[in-house]
């Protein structure tokens, strides 16, 4: 293809207009997502607490918008502010959730639909890393680490806000906290915002900012198709265990079991010699 005609798509495609329709698949995969979430008792939960599940999936809709405002000392509320963009989100939820034998549910959920609204979902995605960069810049120019803050709570703030999400619910989870078991989306955005960053404040990239967005994209739709259609969660783990073998104390670990005696190692080695020991005298009982 031509370098200038396909430069020029780049250029139409950041241009794309959100509304109605790429935030209309962001609203109905995110209910989805919160349907998926409660199972079994999603028919049952959505009839005995409409104003619970209605709540639930408008603060998981706008949970990038309600995080990033709350950091940087802007009125949370102000996320709501479109009444076009909330009439179209009350709309997806009410079609997800209240729609007569769940034909909604049904409809929206099959494979060849789902993949298309997730298709759309990471476009959206995308703009949302890049608005939040670019805000923040426009507030921090000199910091770096909150802009790229800012893009990831912008771009995949509804894995931040699930465990606030499930509360409302009724449901207390700890152990769903992102930090302690961060996803491929929330590891795509920070990798999307410091592209970004690179690309447009940095200027260390030097291909065009559109390219660069264009190429975001892409990496964010291939990543959520081999999710949906091959079940791969995370490309990352690779070269986090290599990273974190080399700088975090994984193979200074690794050295001080093999070199050094038995009684000098240290307390996290003695404490795993003693659990394999466990574990072999209860394979012996049985």
């Amino acid at each position: 293809m031509d370098p200038e005609a396909f430069l020029e798509i780049a250029n139409q495609i950041t241009r794309l207009q959100m509304y109605p329709f790429f935030e209309l698949a962001h609203c109905l995969v995110t209910c989805i997502c919160i349907k998926e979430d409660l199972a079994g008792g999603s028919h049952l939960f959505s009839r005995k607490n409409p104003f619970s599940c209605w709540i639930t999936c408008m603060i998981a809709m706008y949970s990038g918008a309600i995080l990033t405002s709350f950091l940087l000392g802007e009125p949370i509320i102000s996320a709501y502010n479109n009444e076009n963009s909330l009439i179209l989100a009350i709309g997806a939820w009410y079609v997800i959730f209240y729609m007569p034998f769940d034909i909604g549910f049904r409809f929206f959920n099959f494979l060849p639909i789902k993949l298309v609204l997730a298709v759309m979902k990471e476009v959206i995605r995308c703009k949302k890393v890049h608005d939040g960069v670019i805000h923040a810049a426009s507030i921090y120019p000199n910091s770096y680490l909150i802009m790229i803050v800012i893009g990831t709570l912008k771009g995949n703030g509804s894995a931040f806000l699930k465990i606030l999400e499930r509360l409302l619910r009724g449901l207390w989870t700890s152990n769903s906290f992102e930090l302690m078991q961060m996803s491929i989306t929330t590891k795509s955005c920070i990798a999307a915002s410091v592209l970004f960053i690179l690309s447009e404040k940095a200027d260390i990239i030097s291909a065009p900012d559109a390219l660069v967005y264009f190429g975001v994209i892409t990496f964010f739709v291939y990543f959520k198709i081999e999710t949906i259609l091959f079940g791969i969660h995370d490309r990352f783990i690779p070269f986090e265990k290599l990273f974190c073998s080399i700088f975090f104390g994984g193979l200074w670990d690794r050295l001080e079991y093999l070199l050094i005696p038995a009684g000098k190692k240290s307390h996290i080695f003695v404490k795993k010699e003693v659990r394999d020991v466990k574990i072999e005298s209860m394979k012996k009982k049985k």
